[in-house]
């Protein structure tokens, strides 16, 4: 499995305004808190291509693998082991 601290980090600094208390834990849903929305969802996706070295296709931009830490540390790891 993937470290997601740099995503955690990523979500508090540029969406949160570096106040973590809404990021309760790694299965709360980004969109269904208002953490991020749907423009949101495109920055997250540039982040996690470029930290994580990753392709991300537009079939894959689904909330099962990008809408909570857990979701994205299990796609992610996925991604990364093919």
């Amino acid at each position: 499995m993937i470290d997601v601290s740099p995503v955690k980090n990523f979500i508090i600094n540029n969406f949160l305004f570096g106040d973590g208390s809404k990021l309760t834990t790694d299965t709360i849903s980004f969109l269904d808190s208002g953490i991020v929305d749907s423009t949101g969802i495109l920055e997250l996706i540039a982040f996690l291509e470029q930290e994580y070295e990753i392709t991300i296709t537009d079939d894959e931009m689904l909330p099962e693998n990008l809408d909570s830490l857990q979701h994205i540390q299990a796609f992610v790891s996925k991604k990364k082991t093919c």
